[in-house]
């Protein structure tokens, strides 16, 4: 039998305040989403000036990661090099900005950031992903 990490409330506000730091060291209005492996919402920030509807994007994108056990980047270019086939998969926010929390070579949570261009959302949630390092 196998076991796994998983996140704890101190690592889950880890996560969120390296996110939040990254967006704000760079101006920008974002909300970040975590996830546990299983791609269920365990918190959810949304800082002043976001969109209101980046909580949604957010936490789909978080969802994304964890269960497709990728970065979100992944599918936004698997659809952009012409697999458009892929935009009717049963999944939302196929876009860049959702990064997996790996530990031990699995994936045990992830972060989902929306609000800024997509080389931001990746930026901010490498930057939270990183805390757990």
């Amino acid at each position: 039998m196998k076991t796994q990490a998983v996140l704890e409330l101190s690592d889950v506000n880890r996560l969120l305040d390296a996110g939040q730091q990254e967006a704000e060291a760079n101006g920008w209005a974002v909300t970040i989403a975590v996830a546990d492996a299983g791609g269920h919402l365990l918190g959810l920030r949304r800082l002043d000036g976001a969109a209101p509807f980046s909580a949604g994007i957010a936490t789909e994108k978080a969802r994304n990661a964890a269960i497709g056990r990728k970065e979100t980047q992944a599918f936004e270019d698997m659809i952009n090099n012409g697999r458009t086939a892929f935009v009717s998969a049963p999944m939302q926010a196929l876009l860049a900005g959702g990064v997996p929390v790996i530990v031990e070579g699995n994936v045990i949570a992830s972060v989902g950031v929306s609000g800024v261009k997509p080389d931001q959302d990746v930026q901010v949630a490498k930057a939270a992903v990183a805390a757990l390092a």
